[in-house]
């Protein structure tokens, strides 16, 4: 199954229902802050897997920790970040860098959903995200290309429309017109430890 495919069966309805109750939103809320998040974190990783480094950091991390099980049990990672453990702010904090605040707000501004819990929200997205790409990888097998599953994806979920172009310029931090480096760096740094 595709990325976008496996994203759309982990976020169905209920999913959304317990993210919501989790931070604190009611389900039609925190659907839309999903659907403004998810094409930014998706273009992120896929400007980061279109350079050789990248890629090669991206697969490694995807081999040892995001195999695709947290979607098998999302209650459980929401118990594990309700807990203030788990992975999902240092997933987010290395995709967006200094520029999570700037994404954060306007994710709230698209959705209505405040920037607390839209931070909240990126947590819990970030290794579900992570594990959807662990996922996909996975079926397509060692020759999977990992920018084509992430632009699909992206293409698929609407491409965000002004939030992924302004996401895309927040991400583009040293100003070149090309996101790539900036999030490789970042990605890197995750993706070594």
């Amino acid at each position: 199954m595709n990325l976008a495919g496996i994203l759309q069966d982990a976020l169905n309805d209920g999913t959304i229902s317990q993210i919501g109750q989790a931070i604190g939103a009611d389900s039609q809320t925190t659907g839309s802050a999903i659907q403004a998040a998810l094409p930014a974190l998706l273009n992120g990783l896929a400007s980061n897997s279109q350079s050789e480094q990248g890629a090669s950091s991206l697969l490694g991390a995807l081999d040892r920790d995001h195999d695709g099980s947290v979607l098998d049990d999302i209650g459980g990672l929401l118990g594990t970040i309700a807990q203030g453990q788990g992975a999902g702010s240092s997933i987010i904090g290395h995709i967006l860098g200094g520029q999570s605040g700037a994404v954060t707000q306007a994710i709230g501004q698209a959705s209505g959903l405040d920037q607390a819990k839209v931070g909240q929200l990126l947590t819990i997205l970030g290794p579900i995200v992570m594990g959807a790409l662990g996922r996909s990888q996975r079926s397509g097998g060692a020759g999977v290309d990992l920018a084509g599953l992430l632009a699909g994806a992206t293409q698929q979920f609407g491409g965000g429309g002004d939030l992924l172009g302004m996401a895309s310029r927040l991400l583009d931090q040293d100003g070149d017109g090309s996101a790539i480096d900036d999030v490789a760096g970042a990605l890197g740094n995750l993706f070594r430890k």
